[in-house]
């Protein structure tokens, strides 16, 4: 069971370059027990790509989040503006 939520959508746009695109995860259980890191991306508006990856426990699908999240904020991706 997972112990909180761990959910994040983040957009990197620069109109100079015509790049608008989207980077989504959460972390979720499957049917399984098992802990699954889901990954979304592409461009906004578009149905973008998928990728599932099974952990056996929380902390290591945390611990890839978490990673994952640093390099996208290094990248110029950043919280939808509202």
């Amino acid at each position: 069971m997972i112990s909180q939520p761990y959910q994040l959508y983040v957009e990197r746009t620069d109109t100079s370059r015509n790049m608008a695109r989207y980077y989504a995860m959460a972390i979720e259980p499957n049917l399984f027990g098992d802990v699954c890191l889901l990954r979304r991306w592409g461009r906004i508006g578009a149905k973008g790509q998928m990728k599932v990856q099974r952990f056996g426990c929380e902390t290591e699908a945390v611990e890839l989040f978490l990673d994952l999240l640093r390099q996208k904020r290094k990248r110029g991706y950043r919280p939808r503006p509202r």
